[in-house]
């Protein structure tokens, strides 16, 4: 036992003599260090992605080779001399002069290298928790992905930009228990500069800021290159608040099969993020994450989107009709052009009255091409889609459970509450609608970005306006003067609330802005008058709204739509039932099928007390609508007035 215990000793002895231990030391920390310069410079420099292993594989085979040389050879002021044994040199007794302190040359070099060691150590070592403590806390992690950078020479490339975002997006997004993924529209409010090839600005920094302000924890950023016909996609997961790079991805392919890179990377990131004790398994559909295999359809449907965001609905919908030329099957394409078509009518029907049917017509019609292929959806998709079909054949009712549904997914998306805010207002149920309106606002405001459209701001203001709350109201529309000065939906609310304060001083002067502004419009003479009757039935004086209806119908006598305009108003204020009747009979005679003088017809009966009459003709005009248009609340509480008024007299 003693013998062993010597021969250890003497070995011991021998690796401090021969200094075998300081040179593996030294090796370890050259050896980190030159990982972590192949981590960093193989992106960077375009080189080969099986790089970083080459360099692993020669450390590993270097090793060895490292510690037999120090074993057997020392490095000498004469040279490479071969170690002498420990008998050899005790037998020539040479006395070594003794260091003075610690602080000789190979002492000085470990001691650089390690601390070397442990600058770059640290983060991995101490940080990389990050992704630990939010798996942990049992909250769900929140995630924004930032447009792709296009770092190659090609601008045909810009198009991926975006691209990589939206898969990565639409991915992410089928894990709601776990993840909750800020929307594009959240991102894009943020992201000033929408134009293709403009998001070299967007640095980590900004990018880190952007992530925050969403309350965000982590953000996804990354970029494109190519060598050849070779394209590298990198990608990194980022801490929003240390700006911390958790976890870098990269991967090869050639340009034409970029889709398949994005599908994989997104996998990668996936996985990565998914990784946690109760669950490693990712569900069945995490293959294809925008329904296309087509970069030319996915390069429309970009185009398409942007357009669509900045309200330019007939040009979206054209880049989003050559997408589905492309790809037929392309449903995310197909939900968007359907509310192109819808809202592009929405935005006529308010500057002109009355929109074009045909919108409303192609915008179910493509609803329905989408909704069918609701099996081929990821589970966002799918309530995407079940909301929007909710919102043209359905009640606002379903569409607000479907609206809460997708805030499951992200509850930073002002778009979803401001929806939300209209859903409850078509309602009436304004007490319920004025809080979604503001929480839209609110995120707006943290983010220090004026909202999309004045919408946010007026009807918020309306809902106000409704319970009798003017104060607030006033406050919202000073709000929306310094976003929106001049816009015609602020103008007409400002009207209205002026006139129904008494305030007639104030409500001339933003009269003579809003005729400025309608003239400039190019509105007819008919359709800016019938806008002052409507502004004061909103405000209540009947008398002047009843004058300036019939002015409208003057210029346009034989025009169904403003026979109906006054006739409707006659009979729903009780101003003259009777004239109103007069009126929508030739109205009808005109279009004797269309609903919505089918309903001033049916409503004017009720109003006469012909509650059979009534209930027919508004059965009939509910069923055409049902048929032609969307749900109408209103209409929908005239039809049960007029039953329950039949139930009435059978029961007498």
């Amino acid at each position: 036992m003693a013998h062993k215990t010597n021969s250890i000793e003497k070995f011991w002895k021998e690796i401090k003599r021969r200094k075998t231990g300081k040179v593996i030391v030294a090796y370890a920390a050259t050896a980190f260090i030159l990982l972590q310069l192949a981590d960093i410079l193989t992106p960077a420099l375009l080189l080969p992605e099986w790089t970083t292993r080459l360099v692993t594989l020669i450390i590993i085979i270097g090793f060895p080779a490292a510690v037999i040389f120090s074993w057997a050879f020392d490095i000498t002021t004469e040279g490479i001399k071969k170690t002498e044994s420990i008998e050899e040199s005790e037998e020539k007794k040479i006395v070594l002069k003794p260091v003075k302190g610690i602080f000789n040359a190979s002492n000085i070099i470990i001691t650089v290298l390690i601390i070397a060691v442990g600058v770059l150590a640290y983060p991995k070592v101490f940080k990389p928790n990050t992704l630990e403590k939010l798996r942990s806390s049992g909250e769900r992690i929140s995630v924004a992905v930032m447009p792709f950078k296009n770092m190659t020479n090609d601008t045909t490339l810009n198009v991926w930009q975006d691209g990589i975002q939206i898969n990565l997006i639409t991915s992410l997004s089928d894990n709601p228990e776990e993840l909750q993924v800020r929307q594009t529209e959240s991102l894009t409010d943020l992201i000033q500069d929408k134009e293709p090839g403009n998001y070299a600005s967007i640095t980590p920094a900004i990018a880190s800021k952007i992530s925050q302000k969403l309350d965000a924890d982590l953000f996804i950023s990354g970029y494109l290159n190519q060598s050849g016909s070779t394209i590298r996609l990198n990608a990194q997961l980022v801490a929003s608040k240390t700006a911390d790079v958790l976890k870098s991805f990269r991967l090869d392919g050639p340009a034409e099969n970029i889709i398949p890179l994005i599908d994989s990377i997104s996998v990668m990131l996936k996985n990565y993020l998914l990784m946690s004790r109760e669950a490693k398994e990712l569900p069945g559909y995490s293959g294809k994450y925008v329904s296309t295999s087509s970069p030319l359809a996915l390069r429309y449907y970009i185009y398409g989107r942007k357009y669509f965001y900045k309200f330019d609905y007939p040009t979206a919908r054209n880049w989003l009709s050559q997408a589905i030329s492309v790809d037929t099957n392309f449903t995310q394409a197909i939900e968007m052009l359907s509310l192109a078509y819808g809202n592009e009518f929405l935005y006529e029907k308010a500057t002109k009255s009355y929109g074009d049917e045909f919108l409303y017509d192609q915008a179910k019609k493509w609803c329905i091409k989408a909704y069918t292929r609701r099996d081929q959806m990821s589970p966002k998709q799918k309530i995407d889609i079940n909301w929007i079909h909710a919102l043209y054949f359905e009640t606002p009712n379903e569409a607000i459970s479907y609206l809460k549904q997708l805030l499951d997914f992200d509850d930073q998306n002002p778009t979803i509450y401001t929806n939300l805010g209209n859903r409850y207002s078509e309602l009436f149920q304004y007490d319920r609608a004025i809080p979604e309106f503001k929480k839209a606002l609110e995120l707006f405001k943290k983010w220090e970005v004026k909202p999309d459209w004045s919408y946010n701001y007026t009807n918020l203001g309306e809902a106000y306006h409704k319970i009798g709350d003017y104060k607030e109201e006033e406050k919202i529309y000073k709000k929306a003067e310094l976003d929106f000065p001049g816009d015609p939906n602020l103008l007409y609310d400002q009207v209205v609330l002026s006139l129904t304060s008494g305030d007639t001083i104030a409500a001339n002067n933003i009269s003579e802005k809003g005729l400025s502004l309608m003239k400039s419009l190019s509105m007819s003479e008919a359709s800016i008058i019938a806008t002052r009757a409507s502004v004061c039935a909103d405000a209540g004086l009947l008398d002047e709204a009843a004058n300036y209806y019939r002015q409208a119908l003057s210029f346009e006598p034989e025009s169904p739509g403003r026979l109906n305009d006054l006739a409707y108003f006659l009979i729903d204020h009780d101003h003259n039932v009777r004239d109103g009747m007069e009126l929508i009979e030739k109205a009808l005679e005109i279009k004797p099928e269309h609903y919505i003088y089918l309903h001033t017809k049916g409503w004017g009966l009720y109003k006469l007390g012909k509650y059979k009459e009534a209930l027919e003709i508004l059965q009939k005009s509910w069923d055409l609508r049902r048929q032609f248009a969307v749900y109408d609340h209103e209409a929908y509480l005239h039809l049960e007035a007029a039953k329950k008024a039949v139930a009435g007299m059978k029961s007498n």
